[in-house]
């Protein structure tokens, strides 16, 4: 995380020894090969597909054109027919069961993919100039079946699977896949055109936020790297130790470790050993989260998976020898309906190339072009994320990330523009301006409405969004923290991304493990006041301090989620305005309803049950449910 500084890279930095950064091999060699291939969604991608083995060019096996699916969408018998069928009852609601399952959703997503792969007309490729999207990794093959993942199928795989795209989507399974896209597509999604996004930011900001994000409130960071190793005082380690030298990182590597010792000796020994992701992705779902993000690559240049543009400074060269990105991905969307989100830092400290391009008050660009785009169009096309929180501008603007140019092929072009979301940290001067949500800064909390979604990402660890050694238990957030912190942000229209840190062996500390499981257990019981909800008109009680409201749409419900629970057991509310024989309270994971009085025209006296701890529906934080209020 970026904990709001300003730093200063142009000229300055420790000394580098030659191959630092990457092991053995020197950044004369990197930056002699760094420059990406051919990729673009134009020239690049059809040659991709022809020179694949086995397989051919979509546009050339026989895949509908985007004329012809105009027409066969645009007659009215098709219309009348998808028509009948999204207006049955029975359609609908079977729908909606395929649709709330994250199996199915997945799957709809990567037929999606493949149709607009294969039957939208073809364009031009933008140049890679300023404002236009830079090139990007080859787009995987339409018909690889494979989950978002590292490996994709080898040649025989690929070509046993299907020998040419319209092969692969015939026969019963494509008629299944076909009506299942028309139904989940509304018909007007069907019958014109979507719209396509300008690399501008009056163009990207118009983009509709997907609803999914919205609607699922809390998540959970997870910040991994290098800097878990030595686990001292900061993620920022390497910066506090090398170029602030401040004393007390100084001392600890003079006391613990030989002269000479390097931060890229750390590297092997981030280990990973008891890594295990479906552990990792039980404790996610038990804590009731609806999506997580991973850092990916902290500002230190380390990348979590074999990036091809970070040689001998990866997960797959160094230490543990495993694509951890993959792992993570894959059990996530195997044992839960979580998004999946991934971090990625846009400068690296004491990268010699982002040095350079400081140097030269960043009116030279060969640091984004080669290195730190590429790797941002890597994770997409490889993994998929749902979530891109973009992080580390370097004090540099947007136009030298050619971030605009990067979010349009995100939202135009990628796998996932339907569903991806991102964040506002795309250059000096956008957080809080231009983006997807707003974050604004580290442990943002506004206490108002915005308007514009905004998230507030916590850590446990009050000192650091990393792992570390030397914290102490009040450093830590108790559950009453957090379950505040969630109320709080959501009543104002926000979304809690709460952070935890792992061990370099791998682990999730039982502190947080706990912190994690202790909300999920709130949830289960107070999730209805939660999810889905959107803010009322008060956001907080007038009358008692500690109350936070929301509202449920569907169920035309006021949520009260009240902090303390009162030792007179009566609890005075100054907001609602109830009416007399039809509003009803009701306490979450309570059976029975609740006795109140009105306060005049507006406010109400409640009678909360008289309860013993063992009784009580949860222990840190409770909801009333009001119901026909004004």
């Amino acid at each position: 995380m970026m904990e709001g500084r300003k730093v200063s890279l142009a000229g300055s930095g420790p000394p580098l020894c030659p191959g630092s950064l990457h092991g053995q091999v020197g950044w004369k060699e990197l930056r002699s090969d760094v420059t990406p291939g051919p990729s673009w969604e134009g020239e690049g991608s059809r040659a991709c597909a022809r020179n694949q083995e086995g397989g051919t060019n979509p546009a050339a096996a026989g895949a509908t054109s985007g004329e012809e699916r105009l027409r066969i969408q645009g007659s009215g018998r098709a219309r009348r027919w998808i028509q009948r069928i999204q207006g049955s009852g029975r359609a609908r609601r079977w729908v909606q069961r395929i649709q709330g399952s994250g199996r199915a959703r997945r799957w709809v997503q990567r037929i999606r993919s493949r149709v607009r792969l294969t039957g939208r007309p073809e364009e031009e490729p933008a140049g890679p100039g300023r404002g236009q999207p830079e090139p990007a990794p080859p787009v995987p093959p339409f018909f690889s079946l494979a989950r978002p993942g590292p490996a994709q199928p080898g040649p025989a795989a690929r070509g046993a699977a299907s020998s040419s795209p319209a092969a692969a989507m015939s026969g019963p399974g494509a008629a299944l896949a076909l009506l299942l896209l028309l139904l989940a597509l509304p018909l007007p999604g069907l019958l014109q055109a979507r719209p396509r996004y300008e690399p501008t930011w009056g163009s990207l900001d118009a983009r509709p936020l997907p609803a999914w994000f919205d609607e699922a409130k809390f998540g959970v960071f997870i910040h991994w790297g290098v800097f878990s190793v030595p686990s001292f005082g900061s993620e920022w380690f390497w910066w506090y130790w090398q170029k602030e030298k401040r004393e007390p990182y100084v001392k600890f590597m003079d006391t613990n470790y030989p002269p000479g010792f390097s931060y890229e000796d750390f590297g092997p020994l981030f280990t990973a050993e008891f890594f295990d992701a479906n552990q990792w992705t039980d404790i996610l779902k038990a804590s009731g989260a609806k999506y997580v993000v991973l850092t990916s690559k902290h500002h230190e240049g380390f990348t979590l998976w074999g990036s091809k543009y970070s040689w001998n400074w990866n997960a797959v060269d160094v230490g543990p020898k495993r694509d951890l990105v993959a792992e993570l991905a894959t059990s996530v969307r195997n044992r839960t309906d979580l998004h999946f989100g991934l971090y990625h830092s846009l400068f690296e400290w004491f990268n010699p190339l982002f040095l350079e391009d400081a140097t030269n008050a960043f009116k030279t660009r060969k640091f984004p072009t080669s290195k730190s785009l590429p790797e941002l169009y890597e994770i997409v096309t490889k993994y998929q994320p749902e979530i891109i929180w973009s992080d580390g501008d370097g004090n540099a603007p947007d136009t030298y990330w050619n971030s605009t140019g990067f979010l349009a092929w995100l939202y135009n072009d990628s796998p996932v523009r339907d569903t991806v979301v991102t964040n506002d940290r795309w250059g000096a001067g956008s957080i809080c301006a231009h983006g997807g949500f707003y974050t604004c800064s580290d442990r943002y909390n506004p206490g108002h409405l915005l308007p514009r979604k905004w998230e507030s990402c916590v850590s446990v660890d009050r000192g650091s969004w990393g792992y570390r050694r030397d914290a102490r238990l009040p450093d830590y957030l108790a559950v009453e923290d957090l379950v505040q912190q969630l109320a709080e942000t959501v009543s104002c229209g926000g979304n809690l991304l709460m952070n935890i840190g792992p061990t370099h062996d791998g682990r999730i500390p039982v502190v947080f493990e706990e912190r994690l499981r202790q909300v999920g257990a709130w949830l289960k019981v107070n999730g209805e006041a939660i999810y889905g909800t959107k803010p009322w008109r008060a956001q907080n009680d007038t009358l008692t301090p500690g109350v936070w409201y929301t509202f449920s749409p569907e169920e035309g419900k006021v949520n009260a989620i009240f902090l303390n629970w009162p030792v007179s057991g009566i609890l005075e509310l100054g907001e609602p305005q109830p009416k007399l024989g039809e509003t009803q309270v009701k306490l979450a994971g309570y059976k029975e309803l609740l006795k109140w009085v009105a306060l005049g025209e507006k406010g109400m006296v409640i009678a909360l049950p008289q309860l013993t701890p063992q009784q009580m529906p949860c222990q840190w934080g409770w909801t009333l449910q009001l119901t026909d209020v004004n």
